[in-house]
């Protein structure tokens, strides 16, 4: 074991084994553990087990009294927020990041899990040990693929640090929860993010290359809730493109994954709290989960603004033509069959009409869920028994997509 008192770096990465070779794998670090085994009882692309899970984590299963949790999972409420003074470099205004910084700065936790940039490339994951609450600066803004996170897990605690805060995506949460009581940490909170449609590091370099003849000098991209994507490059410009503007018929079939068309865990369920954007209407949405939940929003003090989220406009349109475009897009990305005239107007038009708010948050989670049972029908129909929850059957059955012979339990 490491000695504590001895300097340590602020941000450090250990040596990472090599991942073992999986089907529907998302690399969240589990198989280059001591014990690569343990893939088996904790990745939630074999046999999750929500129900279970949220009840040992939070207490109790979703709430039927509660309507929002059969979209968004267990909650104690849900919040817009911003920090009052923005982080400079952050996603949005940095509160996932600052909840680490002030976790380490009280010595509530020994150390933080999360991600920093690789120092080869400014838009790929590296996993890193947080132990110095000024190492947070370093895991400020967007990354994108895979990222193996969950192999940190034994480093930290051969370390000797025995209180740990985690910050990942659903799939290494899932992995970390299933995991948790056997690693031996005193504490361990839980801080999610929502993910729907990752990709690896290379592919998204040809997302870049498609949006700017300059993609080396863009320094931001983030998917709003306003239907647009926002850019910025190196000197200060900023540009916005609709949604439906995009070059998505321009990308590979497999550029997004069949693990994240295939993930029923947007919203990071398991996590204590979830500091995303889907709900938040241009500011961020936290979903407060249970009691650690409260203790990390409370660790923002008076730093961060807070406000009830709103709700505006009708999902059910715009998920039947996703759900039409799934179906026609043989396994491939979702096709566009708008002519191309239109789509300039329907860009301006959707962030005034089009579901706002909560509803845009309840939009993308009938999407995922419609999304993943039609791709898991066709590519693996002898997993769906196992990898779909009952709460996401029910979440697609208003659209006339009901469990077939043998694939519900």
């Amino acid at each position: 074991m490491a000695d504590l008192a001895d300097p340590v770096p602020a941000v450090w990465t250990p040596p990472l084994a090599e991942p073992v070779a999986r089907e529907l794998c998302t690399d969240c670090g589990v198989s280059r553990t001591s014990d690569p085994k343990q893939c088996g009882q904790a990745c939630q692309f074999i046999k999750p087990d929500y129900p279970a899970m949220e009840l040992r984590v939070h207490g109790r299963v979703r709430d039927p009294a509660k309507p929002d949790e059969a979209f968004f999972g267990p909650f104690r409420r849900m919040v817009r927020a911003a920090m009052k003074q923005p982080r400079q470099g952050a996603q949005w205004t940095g509160i996932t990041t600052m909840i680490g910084e002030r976790l380490l700065q009280t010595g509530a936790v020994d150390a933080v899990l999360t991600m920093a940039q690789d120092p080869d490339d400014k838009w790929k994951p590296m996993p890193v040990i947080v132990t110095k609450a000024e190492g947070m600066k370093a895991c400020r803004g967007m990354r994108m693929g895979y990222a193996p996170l969950l192999s940190l897990l034994e480093p930290a605690r051969d370390a000797g640090h025995k209180r740990i805060a985690v910050i990942g995506i659903p799939c290494q949460i899932y992995a970390l929860r299933q995991l948790e009581q056997k690693l031996g940490f005193e504490k361990l909170y839980a801080i999610g993010t929502p993910c729907s449609d990752n990709t690896t590091t290379e592919s998204f370099h040809q997302f870049l290359d498609l949006l700017s003849d300059k993609p080396d000098s863009i320094t931001y991209l983030e998917f709003r809730a306003d239907y647009h994507v926002e850019l910025r490059f190196d000197d200060g410009r900023v540009k916005e493109i609709p949604f439906l503007l995009l070059p998505i018929s321009k990308l590979p079939p497999d550029f997004f994954p069949m693990t994240c068309r295939t993930c029923v865990d947007y919203t990071n369920t398991l996590a204590d709290i979830t500091v995303g954007y889907m709900g938040g209407q241009g500011e961020q949405w936290l979903l407060i989960r249970n009691e650690r939940g409260e203790e990390l929003l409370r660790v923002l003090g008076d730093e961060v603004r807070l406000s009830e989220p709103g709700s505006a406009g009708k999902r059910t349109a715009p998920v039947k033509g996703f759900m039409k475009n799934v179906e026609l897009a043989a396994g491939g990305l979702p096709v566009r069959g708008m002519p191309n005239w239109l789509r300039p107007l329907m860009g301006w038009l959707m962030p005034k009409v089009g579901p706002r708010g909560l509803e845009f948050a309840r939009t993308r989670v009938e999407m995922k869920a419609i999304e993943s049972v039609l791709h898991l029908r066709r590519q693996y129909p002898q997993r769906i028994k196992n990898m779909v929850p009952a709460h996401v059957w029910a979440l697609v059955k208003p659209y006339g997509i009901e469990p077939q012979d043998g694939e519900r339990k």
